[in-house]
């Protein structure tokens, strides 16, 4: 078993605004003192472990990096629209047939 511990908060290589988005994004598996703490222990020795927390850490980093796609607002199709108020005038049309006179 292999157990990582990194200071993200006392890291030297991270910028502030890198820290604080870690911080953020990754609160889940960091510790009160801003420490990330990553096990491993699936494979049989431990230079095994230690590579596969090392690449845990390296794939949370990225994602943690990753810059989330901004979502670009569409309008419904003017056919769309137009079948939808026609099945609206044939609803309407309908209800009205059924109401007593």
């Amino acid at each position: 078993k292999v157990t990582l511990k990194w200071d993200v908060k006392g890291s030297s290589i991270l910028h502030d605004e890198e820290k604080e988005l870690i911080v953020a994004k990754l609160s889940s598996k960091l510790t009160v003192d801003g420490v990330l703490l990553l096990t491993s222990q699936e494979k049989r020795t431990q230079l095994q472990n230690k590579e596969a927390t090392i690449l845990k850490l390296e794939k949370l980093l990225a994602k943690a990096f990753e810059k989330k796609k901004a979502r670009k607002a569409t309008k419904p199709s003017k056919a769309s629209v137009q079948n939808r108020i026609d099945k609206k005038k044939k609803n309407s049309e309908k209800k009205q047939w059924r109401q007593k006179f």
